[in-house]
């Protein structure tokens, strides 16, 4: 299946079905198709986002991990998302543990 990369602001995402936010961080190399699966399941039970992270856009100073924090704190502010889920893959998880471990 085809997702629809929508986009606010600066921030680009994939948003899939309704309820809680779950939001999938990829890693470093990561793909759509690393979530195909949990996307598909998930969208049923909750509003499941995939926001694409700039790995490659931000400036060396900010492309750390919490660099990315920060960006994830921004984008699930601005989408105005409450009681969020996070589930990451290699580095997305790494953000995860970094911020709230």
């Amino acid at each position: 299946m085809e997702y629809k990369i929508k986009q606010q602001d600066k921030f680009r995402y994939i948003e899939e079905g309704q309820g809680e936010p779950l939001v999938l961080l990829h890693g470093l190399f990561g793909a759509m198709s690393n979530f195909r699966d949990l996307i598909e399941y998930f969208r049923h039970h909750n509003k499941v986002v995939v926001p694409i992270l700039p790995l490659f856009e931000l400036d060396i100073l900010h492309t750390s991990v919490g660099g990315l924090e920060r960006f994830v704190h921004r984008f699930i502010e601005a989408r105005r998302y409450e009681d969020v889920h996070l589930l990451g893959n290699s580095l997305g998880g790494h953000k995860i543990s970094h911020s709230h471990g």
